[in-house]
């Protein structure tokens, strides 16, 4: 029996290809006399007529060596299309340290760890390549405020040292001066 109509009103009733309708062949004659969209219907709800199922494409083998390249499998030398630089740009590493550095100094100045001429010579030396991380920065940061707060302590105790000189000084002065009072009004 040539069922060629009724798989083409099963492909429309059941909205898909005509690939994918399976007619019941021990039940041929019955499906050719159905000759109507109705008639196919019912006979899709008796079960003659069924709409195959999607043959899936496995995503398994796929998943599986996606897990094993993010733990870096299949990266050897024999995997490698493009250059070194075409697979990972310097020019995106050096992008990704300056933003990595140069917000790391932004927050620090609103912060007010650093001053703006301390960020201003910061930024200017990781700018010139200064520091390879972030690490490095922050480290040549605590060092260069503990070297600032030492010359400034010693700075303060020079001042308190001078003015303790010129106190002494001003005192013997005012002896001396006192001295040479007491000695001409004695005569």
């Amino acid at each position: 029996a040539n069922l060629t109509t009724q798989k083409r009103l099963a492909a429309s009733v059941l909205k898909c290809g005509q690939r994918k309708i399976w007619l019941d062949p021990n039940e041929a004659t019955e499906i050719a006399q159905a000759n109507s969209r109705q008639n196919i219907r019912k006979l899709v709800k008796s079960g003659l007529i069924i709409k195959k199922p999607e043959a899936s494409h496995s995503r398994f083998r796929a998943r599986e060596h996606a897990a094993a390249k993010r733990l870096g499998r299949h990266s050897g030398f024999g995997k490698r299309k493009g250059t070194a630089e075409a697979r990972m740009p310097s020019s995106v590493l050096w992008m990704r340290r300056m933003r990595v550095l140069r917000n790391l100094l932004r927050k620090y100045r609103e912060q007010g760890k650093i001053d703006r001429h301390m960020y201003h010579k910061l930024y200017m030396k990781s700018k010139g390549n200064g520091f390879k991380n972030k690490r490095v920065l922050m480290e040549y940061i605590h060092k260069a405020k503990a070297e600032n707060a030492r010359t400034q302590i010693l700075k303060d105790q020079a001042e308190a040292h001078r003015l303790r000189n010129k106190a002494a000084r001003e005192r013997r002065a005012q002896r001396i001066a006192a001295k040479r009072e007491a000695l001409i009004s004695g005569e």
